[in-house]
């Protein structure tokens, strides 16, 4: 399953699912807001706009800052982002209540008469559990995307969200961090990417933030890989022991020939000479066919044959004497 869509899923899924109580949503919108968004100025006054490339997510966001501050919001920008290929929808509040819903999202703040950007997460969005997840969640619909093992199974488990602030990046960590799950941090660019690589670490995450249907993809796509590895460990074992099974018959037929050619053949026993002319008809016989033809036990050829290849090394040992 390719990162767009499997991405896509998840978010999907989210926003589908959406957040019960109103300081989940305000905590939600707070979180996507801070990873998509940015502070605009303009003649008709200050606002802020975001940017993403779901129109799933972007209604359901909007929706919210609708239904929370009576907010509205316009798209200024659909397209195509010529970096990567994907959509791109941006879009702008620059309303009288623009200024109020950052302030009370905690994205922004009055320092005397300036106007600035609160780079921490305000206690009063996260006082419940349900708020922490929540704000997990947001921000993952902002700036996340999970990867996974192609269907080849090349490539890996990898879940990520990014961050413009490493100050904010950091109390996301801790926030995970209180629910057990321990992600890492690392510069990319301008940014600050937290991010999981661990197929149990992500299950965690989605069990987490609600994604029940995408967990379950998750959990039937390591099912198959699993699968297929325990088939490939298989074949490759399989192959070994064929491989092994051909250098022994090589063995054999090179003694039996050997004994053959000086006379000796023929003066052996009843059954290493049985066994020695079922080798020769079929070359590629394996140990337990031969002994079923022979009616005799896979070791007892086993046998007869380590005795066959003992003979002709002594014969070997006379005629270089």
């Amino acid at each position: 399953m390719s990162k767009i869509n499997f991405t896509g899923e998840i978010k999907r899924e989210l926003v589908r699912n959406g957040f019960e109580n109103a300081c989940c949503k305000t905590a939600a919108l707070s979180a996507f807001l801070r990873v998509t968004g940015s502070i605009v100025r303009s003649a008709d006054g200050v606002g802020f706009e975001f940017v993403t490339e779901s129109e799933s997510v972007a209604e359901y966001f909007i929706g919210l800052a609708e239904e929370l501050f009576g907010a509205e919001l316009q798209i200024v920008q659909a397209g195509t982002d010529r970096r990567n290929g994907r959509g791109r929808l941006v879009f702008r509040c620059l309303s009288e209540r623009s200024l109020y819903i950052l302030f009370e999202l905690g994205i922004a703040e009055r320092d005397g008469g300036t106007l600035s950007l609160r780079f921490d997460i305000g206690e009063y969005l996260l006082e419940n559990e349900c708020c922490k997840r929540a704000f997990i969640a947001g921000a993952f619909c902002g700036s996340g995307s999970c990867t996974l093992p192609k269907e080849d199974g090349s490539g890996g488990y990898h879940l990520e969200v990014v961050f413009s602030y490493p100050s904010l990046a950091g109390e996301y960590l801790a926030l995970l961090e209180g629910f057990d799950i321990l992600a890492k941090c690392v510069p990319r660019k301008n940014d600050h990417v937290v991010y999981l690589k661990s197929r149990e670490s992500i299950s965690d995450f989605l069990a987490l933030i609600g994604a029940e249907r995408s967990l379950s993809s998750l959990d039937a796509l390591s099912l198959q890989k699993d699968r297929r590895n325990r088939i490939n460990r298989i074949a490759n074992c399989m192959q070994k022991n064929y491989d092994k099974s051909v250098l022994a018959s090589v063995s054999q037929v090179q003694a039996i020939e050997q004994l053959e050619a000086a006379g000796e053949l023929d003066s052996l026993d009843a059954g290493l000479r049985a066994v020695a002319r079922a080798r020769l008809e079929d070359k590629e016989a394996t140990l337990t066919e031969l002994a079923q033809r022979l009616g005799v036990s896979k070791s007892c050829i086993n046998h007869r044959f380590r005795k066959l290849i003992k003979t002709a090394e002594e014969l070997s040992e006379v005629t270089h004497e």
